[in-house]
């Protein structure tokens, strides 16, 4: 007895629900890839990649259209728009300004520039600003170097922000006939003149805050010369909003 054939022809398969799946699990591919460097990404970079979803097919889908402006976007609360990513994305930015701009005084390590919980760390090395016990800048061998730094302090990026000026000195203790009567003397000095320097050159005072730490803060041991001379440093901070 002949069998009657199976109609093969529009019926359903039983696995539609891929389409949904595989939509859904590119989208938030997407999404996180976009999140992973915020110095990089940008709303355009968001508009670019809904465009290419809706021409390729990946948003035809049902419940695809994940990338379309919602109630959340109307309220201005779109992921790249955040402040707080603003923000971080602007200290990107200022980092590899620096980097740039001081690239010669970092390969001569006159000046080292960090990132931590305070913010963006520009470290200038006293023993090249500054004289054996004295506060006073050598001027004449450092002007090029503070000029790139007032000009970074004063760029579009870091606009609003605070700065922090850290004097820092090593654990050898002050020459008793010397003008100092203590490294927290000394380090707070040296504060103060790079203060008045990046203010007389045009950078707001109101945006600065100094501190002198003496020996208390050491990036290295104080047990030999070359740990001694990283200790001896006056670091300006571009601070993050949560050491304001």
């Amino acid at each position: 007895m002949a069998r009657k054939k199976r109609d093969s022809g529009g019926g359903p398969t039983g696995q539609e629900w891929l389409t949904t799946y595989s939509d859904m699990v590119t989208l938030m591919l997407c999404f996180f890839v976009i999140m992973f460097n915020p110095d990089e990404g940008s709303s355009a970079a968001a508009q670019a990649l809904a465009a290419s979803m809706a021409t390729t097919g990946l948003g035809s889908a049902p419940g695809g259209n994940t990338l379309s402006a919602g109630r959340m976007a109307e309220l201005g609360n779109t992921v790249m728009s955040l402040p707080s990513m603003e923000r971080g994305r602007s200290l990107g930015t200022s980092l590899r300004k620096a980097v740039s701009l001081f690239n010669p005084e970092i390969k001569s390590y006159k000046v080292k520039v960090t990132h931590d919980e305070r913010g963006l760390v520009i470290s200038l090395a006293s023993d090249a600003f500054f004289g054996p016990a004295s506060a006073r800048i050598n001027i004449e061998e450092t002007r090029d170097i503070l000029l790139r730094l007032g000009t970074l302090l004063a760029s579009d990026e870091i606009r609003g922000r605070k700065f922090r000026i850290e004097g820092h000195t090593d654990a050898v203790d002050v020459d008793p006939a010397g003008p100092w009567e203590s490294n927290w003397e000394l380090s707070t000095a040296r504060s103060i003149n790079v203060l008045h320097y990046l203010t007389d050159i045009g950078i707001d005072e109101k945006r600065f805050q100094v501190a002198g730490f003496a020996d208390t803060m050491p990036v290295a041991s104080n047990n030999t010369p070359e740990g001694r001379a990283y200790n001896r440093r006056v670091d300006i901070i571009i601070l993050d909003d949560g050491h304001l």
